[in-house]
């Protein structure tokens, strides 16, 4: 392995996803000498497999509904089907954009970024392309990939992740979706839009069980109107080819038939067979374990992203990776708090929260001093334009502070920027009460909300 001992970065980062490029950036802008390795693209999976490409998708089938409602709204318009060849170049152009706007940002930050498939070989080194890149600190963010279930083989034709499901060629007649998380239901949304028969099979009780229940059950209800089936609370058993599709069989001996078969149980870490456990970096299940700064055992190597254990979301691993480089960089840093960071599912109707649920909540405070309020956007003039039904519901420390916000309805991941500085400020509902916004706006029923929590309700019932 060659050695260029003459260039020691100040740092050096295994993966360019969110985590990792974002490190880069602020690292660099920050006077630290960075050298980037990427084994694919830069931007990693939120840019080419993730966040983007299936909001792209997700947005054509939004037009595909409103062409189809159009009459709703006086307006006279005819739905002739998907071209879904042209829906991967708008989806693809999309990508592109951002992609060459990212590879310009990290020329220009004179981030080093090397295109290879690299290796930790040592507390302080990365081999990759035949040479050794020493750096004073590692930074792993080799983020993650699909993940699937034992005895159940992913062919890329009948049985799908998420990945394949991005660049199928054609609009399913019918699917079964496994897992009713966020990929699952956000693809199921999307096909169904496409005219795809769609069924989600969720091993526990909800769709999108991290969520309040409350926010479940809304999800539930509006997916059954959209004719979205989904069975609940019984898990996968096993799948079999048919003539021309999948059979998928549950624990209790239920059986659904469809043309695909999407896997979307979730994500796995990335760290197999990269040197980590061999220099001694400490693993659980594949993850990399950090503390909150995160920092791992070894003190000059750090993680970020998928790779660790915290929430799976593009903008965290922004975060963590901002976090890294500031710290090395000399600046006080604070760590992340996790309740704190905005989660959306952009299905539809949207589901957006910030804070912790009523259940968790009433665990941690106690259940006599928790308030929760629900507002029905049926009552907000720009929901009522847009046709969209949902809620917002806000968790309140009785006499306290607002700890959890959950939105469900169209647009309101929009609404979650708001959302999160309530929560992360640990404004009273009379302070927010004060705040006047902006009518008619979607986000005025979260001021509207935080009237009647805080004993003032304006449009809505006392």
């Amino acid at each position: 392995m060659a050695n260029d001992a003459s260039t020691v970065f100040d740092l050096v980062i295994l993966g360019g996803g969110s985590g990792g490029y974002a490190a880069a950036l602020r690292g660099a802008q920050l006077g630290l000498d960075v050298a980037l390795i990427e084994k694919n693209k830069l931007g990693g999976t939120c840019l080419h497999n993730g966040c983007i490409p299936t909001k792209a998708l997700l947005h054509a089938g939004e037009i595909a509904d409103q062409a189809r409602e159009a009459d709703q709204f006086g307006v006279k318009a005819t739905f002739e089907g998907i071209d879904i060849a042209a829906v991967h170049k708008y989806k693809d152009d999309v990508i592109s954009g951002l992609y060459k706007g990212l590879q310009g940002l990290v020329a220009s930050r004179k981030v080093t970024y090397i295109e290879g498939e690299g290796r930790l070989s040592s507390p302080t080194s990365v081999d990759v392309n035949g040479r050794r890149v020493q750096g004073r600190h590692v930074l792993l963010a080799t983020g993650s990939v699909p993940k699937s279930l034992p005895g159940l083989e992913i062919d890329g034709n009948r049985i799908i992740s998420s990945d394949h499901a991005l660049t199928l060629d054609r609009v399913p007649q019918s699917a079964v979706v496994l897992g009713g998380g966020v990929i699952g239901v956000e693809f199921a949304s999307a096909w169904k839009s496409f005219g795809t028969d769609v069924t989600v099979i969720e091993g526990l009780k909800h769709l999108v069980p991290v969520e309040d229940e409350n926010s479940s059950k809304l999800l539930e209800r509006a997916f059954r109107k959209r004719g979205i089936k989904f069975n609940l609370g019984t898990f996968f058993e096993k799948a079999e080819y048919t003539q021309d599709g999948v059979r998928v069989t549950l624990a209790d001996g239920k059986t659904f038939e469809a043309e695909v078969l999407l896997v979307a149980i979730g994500r796995g870490p990335v760290s197999q067979g990269l040197g980590y456990e061999e220099q001694g970096v400490a693993m659980d299940r594949g993850y990399v374990l950090v503390d909150e700064y995160m920092r791992t055992n070894v003190p000059t190597i750090s993680a970020v992203g998928d790779l660790v254990p915290t929430l799976q979301l593009a903008h965290v691993g922004f975060a963590e990776g901002i976090l890294v480089a500031e710290r090395l960089a000399g600046l006080k840093t604070v760590p992340i708090d996790y309740d704190g960071v905005p989660r959306v599912t952009y299905c539809h109707p949207e589901v957006a929260s910030v804070g912790i649920t009523e259940a968790k909540a009433k665990e941690v405070y106690g259940a006599d001093k928790v308030v929760a309020l629900k507002y029905n956007l049926a009552g907000n003039g720009k929901s009522k334009i847009l046709k969209t039904a949902g809620e917002i519901k806000l968790v309140q420390v009785k006499d306290g502070a607002v700890v959890g916000v959950h939105m469900v309805g169209d647009r309101m991941g929009e609404q979650v920027g708001e959302a999160q500085l309530v929560y992360n400020w640990e404004a009273l509902p009379a302070e927010v009460a004060q705040l006047i916004h902006a009518h008619p706006t979607q986000n005025e029923a979260l001021g509207e909300a935080h009237l009647a929590l805080a004993g003032k309700p304006l449009h809505s019932h006392d």
